[in-house]
């Protein structure tokens, strides 16, 4: 079981949000762990990273305005880590079995959250590096 720690987050469009809640619930009211919801799990996971991996890696790099070499050489990076992270998942997703797919997890662990609504404004002493 996890320990409840600190943890950072990103956001995601409303309508992964939504196919997150609609499949996880689908899955567990199924529960079972047939080739059809393991797809739909890893295909879900895979978008969810995507959006994260987007979000902490290529955002900053979009909003300092860097050069297209700059940008290839940044998705090229993090296109070998979600390759990497495919695997992975797909080799723990391939052992689930029906009894994991019910599972409820604790009320202390990550749940997805509706979003708050932040206006990003730039610092007012900005860092030039």
């Amino acid at each position: 079981m996890l320990k409840q720690q600190s943890h950072i987050v990103a956001p995601i469009p409303d309508e992964l949000r939504t196919r997150a809640l609609y499949t996880v619930g689908e899955l567990r009211e199924r529960g079972k762990a047939d080739k059809e919801a393991i797809d739909k799990l890893f295909n879900l996971i895979v978008d969810m990273t995507e959006e994260g991996l987007d979000f902490f890696f290529l955002e900053p790099l979009r909003r300092l305005h860097a050069s297209n070499m700059m940008m290839g050489m940044a998705k090229m990076g993090i296109s070998s880590m979600l390759k990497g992270s495919k695997m992975v998942v797909h080799k723990v997703l391939k052992k689930l079995d029906d009894r994991s797919l019910r599972h409820r997890s604790p009320p202390h662990q990550p749940q997805l959250c509706a979003p708050r609504v932040r206006q990003c404004r730039p610092p007012s002493n900005p860092v030039h590096w």
